[in-house]
């Protein structure tokens, strides 16, 4: 009897330190289903890739007065997916002019013209950065073409995760996969804020190698967009085709007066402010954008 109630003790005990085991230990991720979504988003612990099922973008002949950069990136996009030579790019400059909206538009333009969804989105967030060789060790053998999108994409004063950046860009013993091509926004041009890179100019011994280090990781990218404050007839042009597309009645004088004073009250121009008013005018009149 007393040998009973101690190997039931001891299978109790035991069933416990299983238990704790299996919290200590992380699931193992499972693997993505690359025909649930042609976006997904990078979750680094446990190291998955969560499809999105309804990606929120705009259709890419809704985005005006940018259509030089447009035309730049969907090339670029287009021949990666065809697996001819392209650049990472980095879309850079004014908030509110597309940057972010034209990755999306013409990740969906180029699946559309062929057809497929073998061209696949990942965004992996800015504070994931460092997992980029994590989730490239994934996607590397995959037969899918992948871009990898980060918005919002800058570096603070403290911040060293940018050398991980450089060496998967470029610098790292492996390279880019073939299959892979890196795209990110950001409202700085070098990624890096201007009194970081002058401090490093101040202090170091090689002020000129400092700064070179700091504004090497732009360079990793061959494709470099400008986006600019867009001047006024921009702006209205960007109204108007957003009241073409979702077919918003309103006389033209009363729509540039009301889209005017709309910018005014919000202090600048710019793409999502004219979305902003879009939606403010359809709500008026009672439409849904869809």
């Amino acid at each position: 009897m007393s040998a009973q109630i101690d190997l039931a003790s001891l299978n109790a005990k035991l069933d416990s330190l299983l238990e704790l085991i299996g919290r200590a230990v992380p699931a193992a991720p499972r693997p993505a289903d690359w025909s649930s979504a042609d976006a997904f988003v990078w979750i680094p612990e446990p190291g998955e890739l969560q499809p999105v099922e309804k990606v929120n973008r705009v259709d890419i002949s809704l985005l005006c007065a940018v259509s030089h950069v447009r035309d730049l990136l969907l090339d670029n996009t287009r021949r990666f997916a065809n697996g001819l030579p392209a650049n990472n790019a980095l879309l850079w400059g004014a908030r509110g002019m597309g940057k972010s909206s034209l990755v999306k538009a013409a990740h969906a333009a180029v699946n559309q013209e062929a057809g497929s969804s073998n061209l696949k989105l990942v965004e992996i967030h800015r504070e994931d950065i460092e997992t980029l060789p994590k989730l490239m060790s994934q996607i590397r053998q995959v037969s899918h073409r992948f871009i990898i999108f980060c918005d919002d994409l800058s570096f603070d004063n403290d911040d060293t995760s940018y050398k991980s950046l450089k060496a998967v860009l470029e610098g790292g013993i492996e390279g880019r996969p073939e299959n892979v091509i890196f795209y990110a926004t950001s409202n700085r041009r070098h990624l890096l804020p201007r009194d970081m890179i002058e401090n490093e100019r101040s202090t170091a011994i090689n002020p000129a190698e400092a700064v070179e280090e700091k504004v090497s990781l732009s360079d990793r990218f061959g494709l470099w967009l400008g986006f600019h404050k867009c001047s006024q007839d921009d702006y209205l042009e960007m109204v108007r085709g957003y009241a073409d597309h979702f077919d918003l009645e309103i006389v033209e004088d009363e729509m540039r007066a009301q889209a005017l004073e709309w910018a005014t009250t919000r202090g600048s121009r710019s793409g999502r402010v004219a979305f902003q008013f879009i939606q403010d005018l359809a709500g008026r009149q009672g439409k849904t954008l869809s």
